[in-house]
């Protein structure tokens, strides 16, 4: 059964892949890498292996089993665009997402163009059903471009994480995008994230109209820095893009 998570942007998480390899510097401190490695070398630990690749499909049956409906964050331990993973089990994993659609999938990336290639092959060019939501991640302005990768998919349940965020994202266009996650690196040599670099986001969200979402500003630990911006919280959500069918029991979870 999918766990259950601190993350405040979701309910559950569920892990068919673990394990992944550095993209960019937003990987540098990677929290799931810190945590897997802690358990290399102890026989029979999901993690045995430490943070190397591994697939599950003993977990593919997961959702199905999980009759409440939950928002689930995809593989919080990997990356499911990673090239070394077979394409015929990312489409297992499809599948599963597929046929218990009773749940939002929150599906996060920062393989971009390799998520664009796979759906549009997937959907022959059609629409993503919207309870599988398709995100990319952006820590700076050096990345924007797995922006526009996100944008040429057909979905209307697109949206970015900006975490780790480690520096400005200069100008962007997030017309088309339904959900702004921000948030600041947190655990052992954290990056500080600067005042300005969150404000350009929100005002960018306001303008386009996209729903934003202000995790933690990090630190040591990720709630040391709170998760106030300009004296309140920031906890918008798109459920204008939630199925009619489960918004519903949803909103009570």
């Amino acid at each position: 059964m999918a766990q259950k998570t601190d993350i405040e942007w979701t309910d559950a998480t569920w892990n068919p892949v673990a394990g992944c390899t550095k993209v960019g510097p937003g990987c540098d401190n990677c929290y799931a890498e810190r945590f897997a490695e802690r358990w290399r070398g102890v026989p029979n630990h999901p993690y045995e292996f430490g943070f190397d690749l591994r697939i599950w499909p003993e977990r593919l049956k997961q959702p199905k089993a999980w009759r409440k409906p939950r928002m689930i964050f995809v593989n919080s331990m990997s990356d499911l665009f990673q090239k070394e993973i077979p394409k015929e089990y990312v489409d297992q994993v499809f599948d599963a997402m597929e046929s218990a659609d009773w749940h939002v999938y929150q599906v996060l990336t920062k393989r971009s163009s390799l998520m664009r290639n796979y759906i549009k092959a997937r959907y022959d060019g059609g629409k993503v059903p919207n309870h599988i939501w398709l995100g990319v991640s952006v820590e700076d302005a050096a990345y924007k471009s797995r922006i526009e990768h996100l944008k040429q998919i057909n979905s209307e349940a697109r949206f970015i994480s900006f975490e780790p965020l480690l520096g400005p994202t200069g100008e962007v266009d997030l017309s088309g995008i339904a959900w702004a996650i921000v948030g600041g690196e947190s655990g052992p040599g954290a990056r500080a994230m600067k005042e300005d670099w969150v404000r350009a986001i929100k005002d960018t969200c306001t303008r386009d109209k996209v729903a934003f979402f202000f995790k933690q500003w990090g630190g040591a630990r990720p709630k040391s820095g709170g998760r106030m911006l300009d004296g309140e919280e920031w906890n918008g959500f798109p459920w204008q893009i939630v199925p009619e069918s489960i918004i519903a029991q949803l909103k009570t979870v």
